[in-house]
C-alpha cells in the first residue's frame, strides 16, 4: 500500500451537504473516509453508498456492542452496503459474532481496544484497574484470537501492538496530528510519519484536514510526510 491507500480522512462534520463539499475538494487524492455517529445520523449511510457508488472507501466508525445476535444481524446489513472497514468494541463475544457474520463479505472488521481520547485517570473512573496500554495489549490478543481483521490504538502502542497481532492484522490509529497542529480532545496523539514508523498500517486523520483553511493542501501535505516514512 502507498500513502494513499492508508490514509483515512474523517469526515467528523455535521452535515452531508458539507462532507460532499470536502470530498469534491479533495478530489483523486484522498480514496478512503471514515463516517461516523455525527454524520451517520444526518444522512450518512446514504452518503456511505454515495461514497461506495463513486469508488471510494468506506470506514464505518460505529462501535458497535450489544448481545450477540444484534451484533451480527447488524455486520450482515453493512456487508451487503459495500463497507470496507467497520469498528466495534473489543469485547470477545462480541468480535466472535461479527466475524462469524462478516464472513465471505470483503468487510474488514476493526476492534477498537482503548478511545485515544482516554488515559489513565479515566479508565479508572470507568472501572478499569490498569493503564491504558495494558488494556490495549490485552485486546488486540483478544481481536487477534477472534478473527479480526484488525485494531484500533492509539499509534502510542502500535509498536508493541504489531508482535501480538502479527503482520497482518490492521492497525488503525486515530489522533493522527501534524507537527504544530491542535491535539484537540486526544490524549494519545502521535505524527504521520512517527504512526508509520512504530507499524501502524492506515491512519485517521480529522480535523487537521477538514478544518483546515484549504483541506486539498493540508491532506497532500500529510500524503507527503507519510510517503517520506514508507
Amino acid at each position: 500500500m502507498d500513502a494513499r491507500d492508508r490514509l483515512i480522512v474523517g469526515l467528523d462534520i455535521p452535515t452531508v451537504s458539507e462532507a460532499r463539499a470536502i470530498v469534491s475538494t479533495l478530489g483523486d487524492d484522498i480514496s478512503f473516509y471514515k463516517i461516523g455517529y455525527q454524520l451517520v445520523f444526518a444522512g450518512g449511510l446514504d452518503f456511505a453508498r454515495e461514497l461506495i457508488d463513486e469508488g471510494k472507501k468506506v470506514f464505518l466508525d460505529m462501535k458497535l456492542l450489544d448481545i450477540d445476535n444484534t451484533v451480527a444481524k447488524g455486520v450482515e446489513n453493512i456487508a451487503r452496503m459495500g463497507v470496507s472497514m467497520l469498528t466495534l468494541h473489543a469485547y470477545p463475544k462480541a468480535m466472535q459474532a461479527a466475524v462469524e457474520a462478516a464472513k465471505g463479505s470483503g468487510l474488514t472488521l476493526l476492534g477498537v481496544t482503548v478511545l485515544t481520547s482516554m488515559d489513565e485517570a479515566d479508565l479508572r473512573e470507568a472501572g478499569y484497574d490498569c493503564d491504558p496500554r495494558s488494556l490495549v495489549l490485552r485486546r488486540a490478543g483478544q481481536a487477534r484470537d477472534a478473527g479480526m481483521g484488525g485494531i484500533v490504538c492509539s499509534a502510542e502502542e502500535a509498536a508493541a501492538v504489531r508482535p501480538i497481532v502479527g503482520p497482518d492484522m490492521n492497525i488503525v490509529t486515530p489522533g493522527i496530528r501534524p507537527t504544530g497542529s491542535d491535539a484537540g480532545d486526544q490524549k494519545r496523539v502521535m505524527t504521520p510519519a512517527d504512526a508509520l514508523r512504530a507499524g501502524s498500517s492506515h491512519l485517521v486523520v480529522g480535523r487537521p484536514v477538514v478544518k483546515a483553511p484549504d483541506p486539498k493542501v493540508a491532506a497532500q501535505a500529510i500524503l507527503a510526510e507519510m510517503a517520506g516514512a514508507l
